[in-house]
């Protein structure tokens, strides 16, 4: 009987999970090594038996707080990402080859915010058509992509933002989406709205939203 516990023991034993230490450097190495945000299954996937890619992550984290390069977390992955105020060394001069139609950033904008939403949807709170281009465009960019479809008449088919749109504006979900008064703060948008402006629901707050999409979504595309 003490042979066979020897034997779970030994068994278990070569399962054992490598050090903290050198599973933080395991998860460091395939950040560095990958062109897209890992999620914490892949890394597991990839990782000995018995690692904790999330502990180490948390740890990495810490250790990359106030560094050049920071851990920053993407939807449901991590990404190293250069921090916010060394983003000017990383700038060059570049030849815009394709720019948003003000029809494909309105309709982005409104993904953004009110996501998920249908072509109707949509439609109704632009006030006009969105053709098939526009949203192709969008989904060809993988700024977009389709969600669940709604559980009425027709089964219409959503539409949410993507993880690669969070990762380009830097946010970790759609909730970090900036508000009125934090645009406005920051002089992206005039203190009226502009005469004719479609509301998005009855209040003056939702027709002040519609022109913080706008202006929000203007101001990153011409940044880039």
């Amino acid at each position: 009987m003490v042979d066979g516990l020897d034997e779970v023991e030994v068994e278990e034993s070569l399962f054992e999970a490598p050090p903290m230490g050198e599973q933080e450097r395991m998860v460091e190495a395939i950040l560095f090594a990958s062109a897209e945000p890992v999620t914490v299954a892949e890394l597991n996937a990839r990782m000995p038996h018995g690692a904790e890619a999330q502990v180490a992550l948390e740890n990495l984290q810490k250790r990359y707080e106030g560094r050049g390069v920071e851990l920053r977390k993407v939807g449901e992955a991590w990404a190293m990402r250069t921090a916010p105020d060394l983003g000017f060394l990383m700038q060059k001069e570049t030849v815009e080859t394709r720019k948003l139609s003000r029809a494909a950033i309105e309709t982005l904008a409104i993904v953004a915010y009110h996501q998920p939403v249908t072509r109707a949807e949509i439609e109704e709170i632009r006030g006009v058509s969105v053709s098939r281009g526009t949203v192709d465009q969008l989904l060809e960019l993988e700024w977009i992509r389709f969600g669940r479809r709604r559980m009425t008449p027709g089964r219409p088919v959503t539409y949410v933002v993507t993880q690669d749109f969070l990762d380009h504006f830097g946010l970790e979900s759609a909730r970090d989406l900036p508000g009125l008064k934090e645009l406005r703060a920051a002089g992206l948008l005039d203190s009226r709205p502009p005469p004719g402006m479609v509301g998005l629901g009855d209040g003056e707050d939702e027709a002040d939203d519609t022109q913080d999409q706008d202006e929000l979504f203007r101001e990153e595309e011409t940044d880039e």
